[in-house]
C-alpha cells in the first residue's frame, strides 16, 4: 500500500477517536465582559479586546471545571509578547500548558505557539505578531488536539501511564478550569474565548490508550521532558511522501521537521523561479524549510537572495571532481575510481575543506566514505585528518549534523567536534517516506553529552 494512503488512514483513525457530540457554546469572552475571570497583573479591557500585558499577568476562570470540550480563541500576540493558556487548571498549577509565542528570534526556539509545552514542543509558529489568529484545544478522553487557522499542530494521546519528569508531573490530564498567562514583556490580545462541553459517554477511551505510546520506553518524549529541541532537520519529500502526511507523520512521532528540496543542476530544483515557487507552496505549512545545496555549482546557480529566503542552507561533499577531473558522486560505487587508497583518502579531506569554504549553515552527510574504504572507518579516519577537518568545520561556523541514513560521524568525532565549539543538528535524509525516529542522534546526544546549547538554531522566516 502507497505510504501516504498508509499516512491518511492513520489520520482518519485517530479522528475516529474523536467525538462530534459537543453542547452549546458557552462564551468566556464576546468583546464585552471579562467579569467571569479572575485577573492579576496588567489586563485590560479596551475597544472590545481582552489584553494580558507583561510578565506575571494571569487571568483565570472562576467557578468553571471543564474535563471534555473544544476551546476556541482568537489572539494576537504583539511584539515581546508571549506566555501560555493552561487547562486543566487550578490554584495548585496542576494541567497542561499550551504555548503562545511567535517571536522567531527567543532563544528557547522550540516552544513556539502551540506547543503541547514540555510533551509536544513545537519549533516553528504558524503566525506572526501582530496577526490575529484562531487557536483551537480539544481535549476528548485521552486525546489532545491543537489547530492553528484550522491547520493540525499537535495530536497527542496520553497514555495510562504517561512520562513526567520533574518538575513536570502535574502536566497529566484531569479536569479543571482555564487560564491565560502572559510572561512576555509585550501583550497577548484576545477578542473571543468560547467553549463547548464534549459528552464523555460517547468517547472511546479503551480504543485511545490501546494505541497511545509507551512513554516510558519513548526518546522522542524523553528528549521533550528535558527541554531540548526536537527537529529532525534533513527530511525529503520523496516517493510519494507528501507535505500532508509528512505533517501527520511529524505530529505522530512529536518529531518537527525540516523539510529540504534538492537543489541543484540535476535535481528537482535547479533556478530562482523554482525555489521561489516552491517557498510560495511550504511557507505556511508546519515545517522548518532548508535547501540542499547540490554539487560544487549550487554557490552560483542560485542567487544569494534566493537561497537567503530559506531558513537555514545545508550542503555535503558528497559530488566533487577526482584528482582526473572525473565528476564523482561518492555514494555512487562505479564512479569511486581508486589507484591509491591514502591518497584518494587525502583527497576527500582536502574536498570536505574546500566545502566549509561555502556559504552553508549545515555540514551534512559528514565524514562520509565510500564502500571501499567504510570497511576501516577508522583506519581512514586518523587522527589527524579529524583535525584538519574539524579546525575547517570551526573555522567556518557550520554545523555538524549527525546522520541517521549512515550513522556518522562516529562518537569521536562527535566529541572532538564539540570540544571546539561546533554546533549540530540531527538528520535523517530519509530516501523514501519512511522518515526514522533519530535512534542513532539520540544514542550520540546521551553519550557524547549534548545540550540545548549544543543544536543549531535555523534563522525561520514566517
Amino acid at each position: 500500500m502507497n505510504k501516504s494512503i498508509i499516512v491518511l488512514l492513520s489520520a482518519l483513525s485517530f479522528l475516529t477517536l474523536i467525538s462530534c457530540n459537543k453542547a452549546k457554546t458557552k462564551d468566556l469572552f464576546d468583546g464585552s465582559d471579562i467579569s467571569v475571570w479572575r485577573t492579576q497583573g496588567n489586563v485590560i479591557l479596551r475597544d472590545s479586546i481582552f489584553t494580558l500585558s507583561g510578565p506575571t499577568t494571569e487571568a483565570f476562570l472562576k467557578n468553571s471545571s471543564f474535563k471534555d470540550f473544544d476551546l476556541k480563541l482568537r489572539l494576537r500576540t504583539t511584539k515581546n509578547g508571549k506566555g501560555s493558556i493552561t487547562i486543566h487548571t487550578d490554584d495548585s498549577g496542576k494541567g497542561y500548558r499550551i504555548a503562545i509565542n511567535n517571536d522567531v528570534t527567543d532563544p528557547i526556539w522550540w516552544r513556539m505557539t502551540g506547543s503541547l509545552l514540555m510533551v509536544r514542543n513545537l519549533t516553528k509558529s504558524l503566525v506572526k505578531d501582530g496577526e490575529w489568529f484562531d487557536m483551537n484545544i480539544r481535549v476528548e478522553g485521552q486525546a489532545i488536539t491543537v489547530r492553528i487557522n484550522d491547520i493540525p499542530i499537535v495530536e497527542y494521546i496520553e497514555p495510562e501511564n504517561p512520562l513526567r519528569k520533574s518538575p513536570y508531573e502535574k502536566f497529566i490530564l484531569s479536569e479543571g478550569s482555564i487560564s491565560l498567562n502572559s510572561q512576555g514583556d509585550g501583550n497577548i490580545e484576545f477578542k473571543n474565548i468560547s467553549i463547548e462541553t464534549i459528552d464523555r459517554k460517547n468517547i472511546n477511551i479503551p480504543a485511545q490508550l490501546a494505541i497511545a505510546k509507551d512513554e516510558q520506553n519513548d526518546d522522542i518524549l524523553r528528549l521533550h521532558q528535558d527541554d531540548f529541541p526536537v527537529l529532525d532537520y534533513h527530511v525529503h519529500l520523496k516517493g510519494g511522501f507528501t507535505k500532508e502526511a509528512a505533517a501527520q507523520q511529524s505530529r505522530k512521532y512529536g518529531i518537527n521537521y525540516a523539510i529540504a528540496p534538492n537543489c541543484g543542476v540535476g535535481f528537482p530544483i535547479t533556478n530562482d523561479q523554482e525555489v521561489y515557487s516552491f517557498l510560495r507552496t511550504m511557507r505556511n505549512q508546519p515545517f522548518i524549510l532548508a535547501m540542499q545545496g547540490e554539487g560544487r555549482e549550487w554557490v552560483t546557480t542560485f542567487s544569494q537572495a534566493a537561497r537567503n529566503e530559506f531558513d537555514f542552507v545545508f550542503t555535503d561533499a558528497l559530488t566533487f571532481n577526482d584528482l582526473k577531473n572525473r565528476r564523482v558522486h561518492l555514494w555512487v560505487n562505479k564512479e569511486v575510481i581508486i589507484d591509491n587508497e591514502q591518497q584518494y583518502m587525502d583527497m576527500i579531506v582536502d574536498r570536505i575543506c574546500d566545502v566549509l569554504k561555502e556559504p552553508a549553515d549545515v555540514f551534512v552527510n559528514p565524514f562520509f566514505l565510500p564502500e571501499q574504504l567504510n570497511d576501516r572507518y577508522d583506519e581512514f579516519w586518523s587522527e589527524a585528518r579529524i583535525n584538519k577537518v574539524i579546525n575547517a568545520l570551526a573555522k567556518s561556523n557550520m554545523a555538524l549534523e549527525i546522520n541517521e541514513l549512515y550513522n556518522i560521524p562516529s562518537k569521536a568525532i562527535i566529541l572532538k567536534a564539540k570540544q571546539a565549539g561546533v554546533k549540530f543538528t540531527f538528520g535523517s535524509n530519509n530516501i523514501s517516506p519512511e522518515v526514522g525516529k533519530l535512534e542513532y542522534s539520540i544514542r550520540m546526544k546521551k553519550e557524547c553529552d549534548l545540550t540545548q546549547q549544543d543544536m543549531y538554531k535555523p534563522k525561520v522566516k514566517l
